[in-house]
């Protein structure tokens, strides 16, 4: 298990993993593989999403975390900055959804001041909720209850449906956390037949591996939550494992970097390719700077809109003639069925 103390992982210099990225790949670009499916350069669809990092701290210290997110990150979004991108979404109607992320979002002392901002605005609200800040501390046992107030679509990581899975991944005793919380949501009405309370589950390979498949997968979990642990929810979504910040730094120490990423090429689907992520969405970082996706972010990766790259300078118009920023770690989401905050793609 990684250690509290220290989040940080040796690669958290976003300009030393691009530079490993690229000494390494020894084998095709994505930029050709997107070219020979007349994809290249990758270009926005539509903007209908603002995915919102409210910062990198979090309770946990997950061993493939993207992020880097830990207990000891600084990095918090101001209430400044939040006001700004409420700004951001009153003047832009075609924004529908809004994607709240950390680290744990919840963490941020303005959160709730937040969240309670953008219900008045009547768009949908999903909030990634690693399940055990839940439990974490009694100042977050009444999350269920603000959740339903504001008819937050929950999107919680739960890697298995068994203990030592998701122990290994997530931290010692963040399985049996997980379990309390879900049944704290469960007894608010969250992820139950007929309720309009949503509680999706994210999976994720605890190795270089892709992801099974997403619809089986998600019966198996409601076999074994509903039968081992009477918990429900709604859907499943399976995510592959993106090679930078720690689950690079795994990949380099046990030398399967280039055994993963020829996976990945190997998998790659044109179908997938058409549909990520990044061709409809805006990700913003806690100090307001805007980039193509959440692991564009986290390699900073600048959005290419040099006078439209902040949320202070937010030109709708502008983004959406861009072109979208890509690099070998792209491979991730268009392997197998793709892979987005969504789940799979084809």
């Amino acid at each position: 298990m990684i250690s509290l103390k220290k989040s940080k992982n040796i690669l958290s210099n976003s300009q030393k993993q691009l530079e490993i990225l690229s000494e390494k790949s020894t084998c095709l670009s994505f930029e050709s593989r997107l070219a020979a499916t007349n994809l290249f350069p990758l270009t926005v669809r539509e903007i209908d999403t603002l995915q919102i990092n409210l910062g990198k701290m979090c309770n946990q210290v997950c061993e493939h975390c993207h992020v880097d997110a830990g207990p000891d990150r600084t990095e918090i979004m101001s209430k400044d900055t939040m006001q700004l991108c409420l700004d951001v979404l009153k003047k832009n109607p075609l924004l529908k959804t809004v994607d709240l992320t950390g680290g744990a979002p919840e963490m941020n002392p303005n959160f709730r001041w937040f969240v309670e901002e953008l219900t008045a605005l009547n768009i949908q609200i999903l909030v990634r909720c690693n399940l055990t800040i839940i439990v974490a501390n009694k100042k977050y046992h009444d999350l269920p209850e603000f959740f339903k107030k504001h008819s937050i679509e929950v999107v919680s990581s739960l890697p298995c449906y068994t203990e030592a899975n998701t122990d290994k991944q997530r931290g010692e005793g963040v399985f049996a956390k997980s379990l309390k919380a879900i049944k704290m949501l469960n007894e608010v009405g969250y992820g139950k037949n007929g309720s309009n309370l949503i509680l999706n589950f994210v999976y994720n390979p605890g190795g270089p591996s892709l992801p099974p498949n997403q619809e089986a997968l998600k019966l198996d979990y409601k076999k074994r939550l509903k039968e081992d642990f009477d918990l429900e929810f709604n859907d499943l979504f399976t995510i592959t494992n993106v090679a930078i910040s720690r689950f690079l730094d795994f990949l380099l120490k046990a030398g399967r970097y280039e055994e993963y990423m020829d996976k990945l090429i190997a998998a790659f689907n044109p179908m997938a390719a058409e549909n990520v992520m990044c061709r409809n969405l805006i990700s913003v970082s806690w100090d307001g700077y805007l980039f193509d996706c959440d692991f564009n972010q986290m390699l900073e990766l600048s959005i290419d809109s040099s006078d439209s790259n902040h949320i202070s300078n937010f030109d709708y118009e502008k983004l959406m003639k861009r072109n979208i920023k890509i690099n070998q770690h792209c491979f991730a989401c268009t392997a197998g069925a793709g892979s987005s905050c969504g789940g799979s793609l084809a």
